[in-house]
Protein backbone atom coordinates (compact mmCIF):
# COMPACT_ATOMS: atom_id res chain seq x y z
CA UNK A 1 0.00 0.00 0.00
CA UNK A 2 1.53 3.48 -0.47
CA UNK A 3 0.60 6.83 1.33
CA UNK A 4 0.72 10.20 -0.51
CA UNK A 5 1.60 13.34 1.62
CA UNK A 6 1.12 16.39 -0.22
CA UNK A 7 2.61 18.99 1.99
CA UNK A 8 3.92 22.14 -0.72
CA UNK A 9 1.97 24.73 0.96
CA UNK A 10 4.21 27.92 2.33
CA UNK A 11 1.75 28.02 5.61
CA UNK A 12 1.36 31.49 5.47
CA UNK A 13 -1.25 31.12 8.27
CA UNK A 14 1.61 29.90 11.21
CA UNK A 15 4.46 32.63 10.30
CA UNK A 16 6.71 33.85 11.30
CA UNK A 17 7.28 29.99 12.40
CA UNK A 18 7.15 28.93 9.11
CA UNK A 19 9.55 31.10 7.33
CA UNK A 20 12.10 28.95 8.07
CA UNK A 21 10.71 25.62 8.79
CA UNK A 22 7.79 23.96 6.81
CA UNK A 23 5.09 23.62 9.02
CA UNK A 24 4.25 19.77 8.48
CA UNK A 25 7.79 19.75 10.12
CA UNK A 26 7.62 22.28 13.10
CA UNK A 27 7.59 20.02 15.92
CA UNK A 28 4.91 18.76 18.53
CA UNK A 29 6.48 17.14 21.84
CA UNK A 30 9.21 15.73 19.74
CA UNK A 31 7.85 14.71 17.07
CA UNK A 32 7.25 16.64 13.73
CA UNK A 33 3.56 16.97 12.59
CA UNK A 34 4.09 15.00 9.58
CA UNK A 35 6.30 12.34 11.38
CA UNK A 36 3.00 11.56 13.67
CA UNK A 37 0.60 11.71 10.61
CA UNK A 38 2.42 9.10 8.82
CA UNK A 39 2.87 7.19 12.20
CA UNK A 40 -1.03 7.11 13.06
CA UNK A 41 -1.65 6.15 9.19
CA UNK A 42 0.18 3.32 9.38
CA UNK A 43 -0.81 2.13 12.80
CA UNK A 44 -4.36 2.62 11.55
CA UNK A 45 -3.84 0.40 8.36
CA UNK A 46 -2.07 -2.56 10.58
CA UNK A 47 1.37 -1.44 9.02
CA UNK A 48 0.41 -2.58 5.69
CA UNK A 49 2.14 0.61 3.99
CA UNK A 50 5.27 0.09 1.97
CA UNK A 51 5.92 2.92 0.49
CA UNK A 52 5.08 6.81 1.18
CA UNK A 53 5.87 9.86 -0.74
CA UNK A 54 6.18 13.87 -0.14
CA UNK A 55 5.51 16.30 -2.45
CA UNK A 56 6.99 19.14 -1.42
CA UNK A 57 7.77 22.68 -3.00
CA UNK A 58 10.73 24.29 -3.03
CA UNK A 59 12.10 23.67 0.25
CA UNK A 60 15.68 22.83 1.05
CA UNK A 61 18.12 19.67 1.10
CA UNK A 62 17.51 19.64 5.23
CA UNK A 63 13.74 18.75 4.33
CA UNK A 64 14.77 16.54 1.91
CA UNK A 65 17.12 14.65 4.26
CA UNK A 66 14.18 15.04 7.55
CA UNK A 67 11.60 13.79 5.38
CA UNK A 68 13.70 10.80 3.83
CA UNK A 69 14.92 10.52 7.31
CA UNK A 70 10.80 9.72 9.05
CA UNK A 71 10.08 7.27 6.23
CA UNK A 72 13.28 4.99 7.37
CA UNK A 73 12.58 5.60 10.76
CA UNK A 74 9.01 3.95 10.22
CA UNK A 75 10.38 0.93 8.07
CA UNK A 76 8.90 2.94 5.02
CA UNK A 77 10.37 3.20 0.97
CA UNK A 78 10.54 7.56 0.51
CA UNK A 79 9.89 9.05 -2.51
CA UNK A 80 10.28 13.13 -3.16
CA UNK A 81 7.83 15.18 -5.41
CA UNK A 82 7.82 18.60 -6.27
CA UNK A 83 4.79 20.15 -6.76
CA UNK A 84 6.75 23.88 -7.77
CA UNK A 85 3.22 25.66 -8.61
CA UNK A 86 0.31 26.06 -6.03
CA UNK A 87 -2.38 24.52 -8.55
CA UNK A 88 -4.67 22.93 -5.99
CA UNK A 89 -4.55 19.38 -4.03
CA UNK A 90 -5.75 17.43 -7.35
CA UNK A 91 -2.61 18.93 -8.66
CA UNK A 92 -0.80 18.11 -5.85
CA UNK A 93 -1.60 14.68 -5.95
CA UNK A 94 -0.92 14.51 -9.78
CA UNK A 95 2.62 15.30 -8.92
CA UNK A 96 3.17 12.10 -7.27
CA UNK A 97 1.50 10.00 -10.14
CA UNK A 98 4.11 6.78 -10.10
CA UNK A 99 2.47 6.03 -6.34
CA UNK A 100 -1.14 6.10 -7.85
CA UNK A 101 -1.65 2.60 -8.32
CA UNK A 102 -2.66 -0.61 -6.09
CA UNK A 103 -3.55 0.42 -2.87
CA UNK A 104 -3.39 4.29 -2.01
CA UNK A 105 -3.80 6.38 0.98
CA UNK A 106 -3.56 10.45 0.73
CA UNK A 107 -3.38 12.05 4.02
CA UNK A 108 -2.47 16.15 3.93
CA UNK A 109 -0.03 16.83 5.91
CA UNK A 110 -1.89 19.93 7.84
CA UNK A 111 -4.01 17.71 9.92
CA UNK A 112 -3.80 15.22 12.90
CA UNK A 113 -6.53 12.31 14.05
CA UNK A 114 -7.14 10.40 16.68
CA UNK A 115 -9.70 7.21 16.09
CA UNK A 116 -9.79 3.88 18.08
CA UNK A 117 -12.07 2.68 14.53
CA UNK A 118 -11.44 -0.38 12.82
CA UNK A 119 -12.06 0.38 8.93
CA UNK A 120 -13.65 -2.47 6.73
CA UNK A 121 -11.95 -1.85 3.28
CA UNK A 122 -14.60 -3.26 1.96
CA UNK A 123 -15.82 -0.27 -0.75
CA UNK A 124 -14.00 1.25 -3.50
CA UNK A 125 -12.77 4.43 -1.46
CA UNK A 126 -12.96 5.66 2.40
CA UNK A 127 -12.85 9.24 3.46
CA UNK A 128 -12.57 10.14 6.76
CA UNK A 129 -14.96 12.78 8.61
CA UNK A 130 -15.41 14.86 11.32
CA UNK A 131 -18.47 16.59 12.72
CA UNK A 132 -18.10 20.31 12.76
CA UNK A 133 -19.98 23.13 14.38
CA UNK A 134 -19.20 25.68 11.12
CA UNK A 135 -19.34 23.20 8.15
CA UNK A 136 -19.38 26.43 5.99
CA UNK A 137 -15.57 26.54 6.18
CA UNK A 138 -14.76 23.19 5.05
CA UNK A 139 -15.36 20.49 2.16
CA UNK A 140 -18.28 18.05 3.47
CA UNK A 141 -19.71 15.20 2.74
CA UNK A 142 -23.66 13.72 2.32
CA UNK A 143 -23.76 10.39 3.27
CA UNK A 144 -26.62 7.82 4.21
CA UNK A 145 -27.58 5.72 7.50
CA UNK A 146 -25.09 3.45 6.75
CA UNK A 147 -21.90 5.86 6.08
CA UNK A 148 -22.26 4.95 2.22
CA UNK A 149 -21.43 8.76 0.71
CA UNK A 150 -23.87 9.72 -2.38
CA UNK A 151 -22.09 13.33 -3.16
CA UNK A 152 -19.82 16.09 -1.67
CA UNK A 153 -20.06 20.10 -1.77
CA UNK A 154 -17.43 22.62 -0.82
CA UNK A 155 -17.85 24.81 1.63
CA UNK A 156 -21.76 24.95 1.64
CA UNK A 157 -23.43 28.66 1.88
CA UNK A 158 -26.87 26.68 2.92
CA UNK A 159 -26.89 23.43 5.47
CA UNK A 160 -26.28 19.99 3.71
CA UNK A 161 -23.82 18.42 6.14
CA UNK A 162 -21.96 18.85 8.89
CA UNK A 163 -19.46 15.83 8.45
CA UNK A 164 -16.62 17.50 7.26
CA UNK A 165 -13.46 15.78 4.87
CA UNK A 166 -10.33 15.81 7.51
CA UNK A 167 -7.64 15.67 4.43
CA UNK A 168 -6.96 11.47 4.90
CA UNK A 169 -8.36 9.30 2.04
CA UNK A 170 -7.91 5.84 0.84
CA UNK A 171 -8.78 4.28 -2.86
CA UNK A 172 -9.06 0.64 -3.19
CA UNK A 173 -7.70 1.60 -7.00
CA UNK A 174 -5.36 4.51 -7.40
CA UNK A 175 -5.36 3.85 -11.04
CA UNK A 176 -8.65 4.98 -11.35
CA UNK A 177 -8.04 7.88 -9.35
CA UNK A 178 -5.32 9.07 -11.30
CA UNK A 179 -7.25 8.93 -14.92
CA UNK A 180 -10.13 11.32 -13.35
CA UNK A 181 -7.16 13.70 -11.90
CA UNK A 182 -5.33 13.62 -15.59
CA UNK A 183 -8.76 14.23 -17.06
CA UNK A 184 -9.18 17.27 -15.20
CA UNK A 185 -6.07 18.88 -15.66
CA UNK A 186 -5.57 18.00 -19.47
CA UNK A 187 -8.84 19.43 -19.87
CA UNK A 188 -8.35 22.25 -17.38
CA UNK A 189 -11.23 22.03 -15.41
CA UNK A 190 -10.15 25.10 -13.04
CA UNK A 191 -12.51 26.26 -10.01
CA UNK A 192 -11.23 29.17 -8.38
CA UNK A 193 -7.42 28.91 -10.03
CA UNK A 194 -7.56 25.72 -8.70
CA UNK A 195 -7.43 21.67 -9.78
CA UNK A 196 -9.86 20.10 -6.95
CA UNK A 197 -9.42 16.86 -5.36
CA UNK A 198 -13.08 16.78 -5.17
CA UNK A 199 -14.17 16.97 -8.07
CA UNK A 200 -11.97 13.94 -9.14
CA UNK A 201 -13.63 11.96 -6.13
CA UNK A 202 -17.63 12.89 -7.55
CA UNK A 203 -16.78 11.58 -10.79
CA UNK A 204 -15.54 8.60 -9.11
CA UNK A 205 -19.07 8.67 -7.63
CA UNK A 206 -20.68 9.31 -11.14
CA UNK A 207 -18.71 6.35 -11.78
CA UNK A 208 -20.82 4.41 -9.43
CA UNK A 209 -17.52 3.33 -7.52
CA UNK A 210 -18.38 3.04 -3.49
CA UNK A 211 -17.65 5.62 -1.41
CA UNK A 212 -17.49 5.21 2.65
CA UNK A 213 -17.24 7.39 5.33
CA UNK A 214 -15.65 6.55 8.74
CA UNK A 215 -15.79 9.26 11.48
CA UNK A 216 -12.70 10.20 13.77
CA UNK A 217 -12.68 10.30 17.38
CA UNK A 218 -10.68 13.35 17.38
CA UNK A 219 -9.31 15.86 14.29
CA UNK A 220 -6.17 17.75 15.53
CA UNK A 221 -5.87 20.88 13.06
CA UNK A 222 -2.71 22.51 12.56
CA UNK A 223 -3.37 25.09 10.76
CA UNK A 224 -2.14 28.15 13.13
CA UNK A 225 -0.94 29.23 15.86
CA UNK A 226 -3.96 28.86 18.89
CA UNK A 227 -4.76 25.30 16.98
CA UNK A 228 -1.31 24.12 17.33
CA UNK A 229 -1.00 24.67 21.00
CA UNK A 230 -4.80 22.74 21.07
CA UNK A 231 -2.95 19.84 19.34
CA UNK A 232 -0.30 19.99 21.86
CA UNK A 233 -2.61 20.08 24.55
CA UNK A 234 -3.92 16.96 23.36
CA UNK A 235 -1.05 15.43 22.43
CA UNK A 236 0.76 15.55 25.83
CA UNK A 237 -2.04 14.49 27.70
CA UNK A 238 -2.95 11.17 25.64
CA UNK A 239 0.35 10.45 24.12
CA UNK A 240 3.18 11.28 26.26
CA UNK A 241 4.39 9.44 29.06
CA UNK A 242 5.00 11.34 32.97
CA UNK A 243 8.22 12.97 32.97
CA UNK A 244 10.88 11.63 35.37
CA UNK A 245 11.12 14.64 38.00
CA UNK A 246 13.86 13.36 39.91
CA UNK A 247 16.53 14.63 37.25
CA UNK A 248 15.50 18.13 38.10
CA UNK A 249 16.32 20.69 41.34
CA UNK A 250 14.02 23.27 42.32
CA UNK A 251 11.67 22.88 39.64
CA UNK A 252 7.72 22.41 39.91
CA UNK A 253 6.58 20.28 37.21
CA UNK A 254 2.68 20.27 36.58
CA UNK A 255 1.58 17.20 33.84
CA UNK A 256 0.72 16.84 31.20
CA UNK A 257 3.90 18.54 29.88
CA UNK A 258 6.74 17.19 27.19
CA UNK A 259 10.25 17.75 28.25
CA UNK A 260 12.71 16.32 25.89
CA UNK A 261 15.59 14.39 28.03
CA UNK A 262 18.43 17.11 26.67
CA UNK A 263 16.65 20.03 27.15
CA UNK A 264 17.76 22.26 30.73
CA UNK A 265 15.49 23.91 33.30
CA UNK A 266 16.58 25.25 36.67
CA UNK A 267 14.07 26.88 39.10
CA UNK A 268 11.69 27.42 37.02
CA UNK A 269 7.76 25.88 36.69
CA UNK A 270 6.66 23.85 34.06
CA UNK A 271 2.89 23.32 32.61
CA UNK A 272 0.46 22.46 32.53
CA UNK A 273 0.20 21.54 28.89
CA UNK A 274 3.82 22.71 28.18
CA UNK A 275 6.41 21.42 25.73
CA UNK A 276 10.45 22.16 25.94
CA UNK A 277 12.37 20.52 23.06
CA UNK A 278 15.75 19.39 22.29
CA UNK A 279 18.63 21.84 24.09
CA UNK A 280 16.37 24.21 25.02
CA UNK A 281 16.90 26.29 28.33
CA UNK A 282 14.36 27.45 30.65
CA UNK A 283 15.93 29.15 33.93
CA UNK A 284 13.64 31.32 36.60
CA UNK A 285 10.91 30.83 34.39
CA UNK A 286 7.40 29.76 34.11
CA UNK A 287 6.26 28.21 31.59
CA UNK A 288 2.58 27.20 30.49
CA UNK A 289 0.53 26.13 27.48
CA UNK A 290 3.52 27.03 25.00
CA UNK A 291 5.62 25.30 23.23
CA UNK A 292 9.37 26.12 23.31
CA UNK A 293 10.85 24.72 20.05
CA UNK A 294 14.83 23.84 19.90
CA UNK A 295 17.83 25.40 20.86
CA UNK A 296 15.62 28.33 22.35
CA UNK A 297 16.19 30.46 26.23
CA UNK A 298 13.68 31.48 28.05
CA UNK A 299 15.31 33.56 31.04
CA UNK A 300 13.52 35.43 33.74
CA UNK A 301 10.12 35.09 31.91
CA UNK A 302 6.24 34.04 32.83
CA UNK A 303 5.54 32.41 28.90
CA UNK A 304 1.86 31.29 28.75
CA UNK A 305 0.00 30.39 25.20
CA UNK A 306 2.90 31.30 23.05
CA UNK A 307 5.63 29.43 20.82
CA UNK A 308 8.96 30.80 21.14
CA UNK A 309 10.86 29.37 17.58
CA UNK A 310 13.84 27.67 17.31
CA UNK A 311 17.29 29.39 18.68
CA UNK A 312 15.26 32.18 20.16
CA UNK A 313 16.00 34.03 23.54
CA UNK A 314 13.54 35.24 25.86
CA UNK A 315 14.47 37.42 28.96
CA UNK A 316 12.39 39.27 31.89
CA UNK A 317 8.57 39.16 31.33
CA UNK A 318 6.43 38.21 28.09
CA UNK A 319 3.16 37.03 27.86
CA UNK A 320 1.38 35.33 24.66
CA UNK A 321 3.93 35.52 22.25
CA UNK A 322 4.62 34.32 18.69
CA UNK A 323 8.31 34.58 18.30
CA UNK A 324 10.08 33.23 14.76
CA UNK A 325 13.14 31.15 14.92
CA UNK A 326 16.53 33.00 15.83
CA UNK A 327 14.65 35.88 17.61
CA UNK A 328 15.80 37.92 20.58
CA UNK A 329 13.11 39.55 23.58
Amino acid sequence: MNLIIPMAGIGKRLRPFTLTTPKPLLKIAGKSIVHRLVENISQLHNNKITDVGFVIGNFPESVVESLENIAKSLNLQPHIFYQTEALGTAHAVAMASDLLQGEVIIAFADTLFDTKLTVNYDSDAVIWTKKVENPECYGVVLKSAENIISGFKEKPTDFVSDEAIIGIYYFKNGEKLRSKIDFIIDNKMIKQGEYLLTDALQMLLDDKNVFKSYTVDKWLDCGNKDLVLQTMKYVVEHFEKPVDKSKFTNVLINEPVYIDENAQITNSVVGPYAVIEKNSVVSNSVVSNSIILENANVLNAVIDNSIIGNYSVVKKQALQLSIGDYNEI
